[in-house]
């Protein structure tokens, strides 16, 4: 499954000449979504883990569920000033 076919690019946003990567595609379609942690699980795996932190939001989005996955802990972090 190309996952890149599930990223849209948003130009200008939020500000002229920044290309925001919108995932509200992949985040849609359960089967895009599964792939996506199923090869973040497969790069982490070998890393050995023991806790997955995720920073604010999209962060939260995947770091939940790859730590789920592995069986271990998440973290979340939020952005300073916040």
């Amino acid at each position: 499954m190309n996952l890149q076919e599930y990223l849209r690019d948003v130009p200008d946003f939020p500000k002229p000449g920044i290309v925001f990567k919108d995932i509200t595609p992949l985040l849609r379609d359960p089967e895009a979504f599964r792939t996506s942690i199923a090869r973040l699980v497969d790069l982490a795996r070998d890393l050995e883990p023991t806790v997955i932190a995720g920073i604010e939001s999209r962060g939260l989005l995947f770091g939940a569920p790859l730590a789920l996955e592995l069986g271990i802990g998440f973290v979340p972090i939020r952005k300073k000033g916040k």
